[in-house]
């Protein structure tokens, strides 16, 4: 009888899942695995609330699989060895999996495909965490959108409910691999903190929000998000039903989804947007990257209402508002000219639902380097922003609570010079 592995990643979760589908469907075992990678963990500080998140999850897992008669075999290691290492111990005919698009997870997928092949043993992917991957959305000439836009119009041209559907895979879990249960490793045998320092939102959002996000989704002091991307990022709710459920209640929320799409597929085709601006040109740009100007924004210390109530609300709960995020980008790129890969990774350190397509891409997006950016010249005012998005200091007031108070900084650097500079700035570099 055949027996395979299915690889836990970004997807924890059993129903709805396109690559357990595809092992179930074809071998009668089927062994669950997931992999705490210590190459990414290592980098981690001891108290990351992602990797308490993932372990949670990965704990509920594993007793839904133990209940099936099951378990899913959870270890700490280097990924690529310790699933090359288990297919050859298990005489497995084939490891499945679902797909990423991040460069490095491309270059670790083909290290394990080469491997497995030379051991006779398949390696085969999935599309799970999209809708719509790599080259299936491009251009009439096959060539990559680089504009949201017509990606978009395109993107729901193409979608019917072939894309949407669920993978059944309960009507396959008899072929689950029976085995015996076995303890789960410990966070602090792998140098983690089990301390709950931020809330984790529901991996459900009322369906009031989605039907009126389109009317609340800018203002940052009511609750107007769905705040689903810490559980799109891991998997634990699928892509397909959230997309859905958009297309039934609000077009506006599905265009997020497709801007998610969008950041992923530029990713896979552009990897060097990684490290560099997708318009080569604005590597030129000569920042400012002032440490005292950065440790201010940081910290929340700007004397901009707006950007320090945004930077505090990150540091204290792992989310910042969307709106807000668009507004603290702007002010850390344009107004103290510091280069867009500091408030990246600062980000990447910080958010809950960090995934690094969407972060570049909103990051490069803020500073007018990426693709269908904003153009240089267009400079948040920060005050601006607060007048049509905070009118009433609600959502300052409860991150900023000196506001208003001889406490609170005066702001870092005038507005009217930050623009004059910026345009400068930006116009010599672009010539």
């Amino acid at each position: 009888m055949s027996s395979a592995i299915f690889w836990h990643r970004r997807d924890l979760r059993m129903h709805d899942n396109a690559g357990l589908y595809k092992a179930l469907s074809k071998h009668q075992h089927v062994y669950p695995v997931f992999v705490f990678d210590q190459q990414i963990l290592q980098h981690l500080p001891a108290n990351d609330q992602r990797v308490l998140f993932i372990y949670q999850e990965i704990e509920k897992l594993k007793q839904a699989y133990q209940e099936l008669g099951s378990d899913l075999k959870v270890y700490f290691g280097q990924a690529e060895k310790q699933i090359i290492q288990l297919a050859q111990e298990w005489k497995v005919e084939a490891v499945y999996t679902n797909r990423d698009y991040e460069p490095r997870a491309l270059l670790r997928d083909t290290a394990v495909f080469e491997a497995l092949k030379k051991l006779d043993i398949q390696f085969i992917g999935a599309k799970d965490q999209v809708i719509f991957e790599k080259s299936e959305v491009v251009k009439d000439d096959g060539k990559p959108y680089t504009i949201y836009t017509p990606y978009a119009r395109k993107w729901k041209a193409k979608l019917n409910a072939f894309y949407l559907k669920p993978y059944p895979t309960e009507a396959y879990f008899q072929n689950l691999a029976k085995v015996a249960p076995t303890p789960l490793i410990s966070l602090a045998e792998m140098g983690f903190e089990t301390i709950h320092t931020q809330a984790f939102p529901k991996a459900e959002t009322p369906i009031s929000v989605l039907k009126n996000y389109h009317l609340q989704r800018d203002t940052p002091s009511v609750a107007g998000t769905s705040r689903l991307s810490l559980h799109l990022r891991f998997g634990t709710i699928s892509i397909r039903k959230l997309a859905q459920e958009a297309l039934q209640t609000n077009e506006k929320y599905l265009n997020e989804l497709i801007w998610r799409d969008f950041y992923q597929m530029i990713l896979f085709h552009f990897p060097q947007t990684v490290d560099n601006a997708f318009k080569p040109a604005y590597d030129n740009i000569l920042w400012e990257n002032q440490e005292t100007d950065f440790k201010a924004w940081c910290e929340g210390k700007t004397g901009y209402p707006l950007v320090d109530a945004g930077m505090r609300e990150l540091n204290e709960t792992g989310f910042m508002h969307n709106r807000v995020r668009m507004v603290v980008a702007s002010f850390l790129t344009k107004h103290l000219l510091i280069d867009w890969r500091w408030g990246e990774r600062y980000f990447a350190e910080k958010l809950l639902d960090f995934e690094l397509a969407s972060n570049i891409g909103g990051w490069q997006w803020a500073a007018g380097c990426g693709c269908d950016a904003a153009p240089y010249f267009r400079v948040f005012n920060p005050e601006a922003q607060q007048k049509k998005f905070d009118p009433n200091y609600l959502y300052i007031k409860k991150w900023v609570p000196e506001f208003g108070t001889p406490d609170y900084p005066e702001p870092i650097i005038d507005h009217k010079f930050a623009r004059e500079r910026i345009l400068a700035r930006f116009k010599a570099a672009l010539q």
